[in-house]
């Protein structure tokens, strides 16, 4: 029986040239925690892949074994043993009437709509016994108080009615910053993380200035990349990286399915397309796929 969820939160670099802000979590259940755990230490072990796995470690040299690794954490998804949820926004969208407040808590305030809305909560827990979600999220770039209060609105999600009515709960002591070095499943989410930021912001294009040309470097991320791509569009025909995953008119997708990005909009905003990669375009492919917010209810959830 499934009486705890671990979920392992990571997060890229903030701003990109067209998307940004781009947060990842791995969901486990606590009765597959060991052996995932254990499948990807040993295939790590087996690629002599000893150091710790990161997206800004890939080189040509080890573009290969990453791949292998890569296999072994999707085999892992697509049984579904493990969820992975990627949640960043666009740039052509810019929230409008920020207060100071917004701007300076931007970080941990998408973090939490995140953490509350990324895996469908609501329809996670079909059973009658409560739940535990325990937390793991890699170091915190932000002062020690920022965070401590970043944490105690998560702890509050234990009162959020979704939350009750699903009969999960978060114990006080069920939060804690990790060192992704000690948590396997944490490495692997980071290199997803960082493949999706890679394409999404045409890091694959970007030409040396010294040769002209692209770095071996850049070329092997693209490479890795491809295949991670190529995963997740067996579970997904015809995936689109930069939008929302469609739920196939079934809300309860939004917890069933492994894999799932989220395209955040906030719902209060105005449309630069001049930051668009096709400035061409009068809007959006699929703009009705977004995930639209209102950044103000934020402040209002978490003062409560």
């Amino acid at each position: 029986m499934v009486n705890e969820y671990i979920m392992y939160c990571d997060e890229s670099e903030a701003k990109g040239r067209y998307y940004s802000n781009f947060y990842g979590g791995a969901l486990v259940r606590s009765k597959d925690l060991k052996l995932a755990t254990s499948f990807l230490k040993q295939k790590k072990s087996e690629l002599n892949l000893y150091g710790e796995i990161k997206w800004s470690k890939v080189t040509s040299i080890y573009c290969g074994k990453y791949i292998k690794l890569m296999n072994s954490f999707f085999d892992l998804i697509e049984k579904d043993m493990i969820k992975v949820r990627m949640m960043f926004t666009q740039n052509i969208y810019e929230a409008s009437n920020l207060t100071p407040y917004h701007r300076e808590h931007e970080y941990f305030l998408l973090y939490y709509q995140f953490v509350k809305n990324s895996f469908g909560w609501r329809y996670s827990n079909e059973t009658s016994q409560p739940i535990g979600l325990r937390i793991y999220f890699d170091k915190l770039p932000n002062t020690r108080e920022k965070a401590e209060q970043f944490k105690s609105f998560i702890r509050g999600l234990s009162k959020n009615p979704e939350f009750i009515k699903s009969r999960i709960f978060i114990r006080d002591d069920a939060i804690a910053e990790v060192t992704s070095h000690d948590h396997v499943i944490l490495q692997c989410l980071d290199v997803v993380l960082g493949a999706i930021h890679f394409r999404l912001n045409d890091k694959h294009k970007e030409i040396s200035i010294e040769t002209g040309i692209r770095a071996k470097r850049t070329i092997a991320k693209e490479a890795l990349y491809k295949h991670i791509n190529k995963r997740i569009c067996f579970m997904h025909p015809n995936f689109n990286i930069g939008l929302t995953t469609g739920r196939n008119d079934n809300l309860k997708n939004a917890w069933c399915h492994s894999y799932r990005h989220r395209l955040f909009v906030p719902k209060d905003k105005k449309i630069d397309l001049g930051k668009a990669k096709n400035k061409g375009k009068k809007k959006q492919k699929n703009p009705a796929s977004a995930m639209s917010f209102d950044v103000a209810h934020v402040e209002r959830e978490t003062s409560q």
